[in-house]
């Protein structure tokens, strides 16, 4: 089973966070480069961060410039 991954750390340059075993820096078993905590990366709110930030905002087609909305014609 998985570890529960902390939300705010209170020393996340300590550990590295690439897996579940969170290594010290100084005995890391599973990497040669240390994985940063999303809190160093992104700031302390790095979990109100949504899909919407990742990914450009997209609207949706006009439904009424598609061929088939107007049988009239």
């Amino acid at each position: 089973m998985a570890k529960r991954f902390p939300t705010h750390p209170a020393n996340p340059e300590r550990i590295c966070w690439g897996c579940d075993q969170f290594c010290a820096t100084n005995a890391m078993a599973c990497s040669n480069e240390r994985s940063p905590h999303p809190a160093e990366l992104f700031g302390d709110d790095w979990l109100t961060w949504g899909d919407e930030q990742l990914a450009p905002a997209t609207t949706p087609a006009d439904p009424s410039a598609r061929p088939d909305s107007n049988p009239g014609k």
